[in-house]
């Protein structure tokens, strides 16, 4: 039985290169375990490797817009019913137009969900300055729903590119240098800065989460994030 173990939460590159593979290797779904590596930023590898195969297959511009935003979503299963739903389209090219489907109404649940908690984000950070002039620096304290923030984070590059932002959260934190964006491992819940405790937070935290060795970084020129609609095209090959 395949054990894939993706990147991270939000890995969609890693579940696409897998789910192909799984496809065109004829693996059905209740014969997968997904998972996500515990170790951030440790190479991307399969606990079984796939046996190589040729061929491809298309799918619409519909499904990859769903997958891309519900992958986001914090269900653990999540992974499982994507590549149902995808091992299905091969022999059903209109299942997505079939709303009452168990299958298409989670994902498409999902995918607004996540949606809806980019928005509750885009409108609910407030940044609070830390330090003065040359030294200044902004912060702000988020709670998502589901991993979002490396999906929002372009949004504030782009509204407030004229200033060095951070975003802490439980999942990951994003940082903004008016280069490029940079994301970080996240706080623990507990240790959530209240408005009075933000400043001692981030100085005693400073040293550690910009750890070049645990650092991601993601150019912010014209950013686009994952949200914005793709280019639409009738199908398009699943590699």
């Amino acid at each position: 039985m395949p054990v894939i173990t993706l990147d991270s939460e939000t890995d969609f590159d890693g579940w696409r290169k897998a789910a192909r593979a799984l496809v065109l290797n004829e693996v059905k779904p209740s014969d997968v375990t997904w998972s996500v590596r515990s170790e951030w930023f440790e190479p991307s590898t399969t606990d079984q490797p796939l046996e190589a195969a040729s061929g491809t297959f298309s799918v619409s511009a519909k499904f990859v817009e769903l997958a891309q935003a519900a992958i986001l979503h914090r269900d653990p299963e999540r992974f499982a019913i994507l590549y149902r739903l995808l091992w299905r389209l091969r022999g059903h090219h209109d299942l997505l137009g079939i709303a009452d489907d168990a299958d298409v109404s989670l994902i498409s649940a999902m995918a607004k969900a996540v949606h809806r908690d980019a928005h509750r984000m885009r409108a609910l950070v407030r940044f609070r300055e830390i330090g003065r002039e040359q030294k200044s620096h902004y912060l702000a304290w988020f709670e998502p729903e589901h991993h979002i923030v490396e999906l929002v984070a372009p949004f504030f590059a782009r509204r407030f590119a004229d200033m060095p932002w951070s975003i802490l959260t439980s999942d990951v934190c994003a940082h903004w240098d008016g280069h490029a964006v940079a994301i970080t491992a996240g706080i623990a819940s507990a240790e959530a800065p209240t408005e009075d405790r933000l400043e001692e937070i981030w100085r005693r935290i400073t040293a550690s989460i910009f750890n070049p060795a645990r650092l991601k970084v993601a150019c912010c020129d014209n950013p686009r994030p994952r949200s914005e609609p793709l280019r639409r095209v009738p199908n398009r090959k699943f590699s």
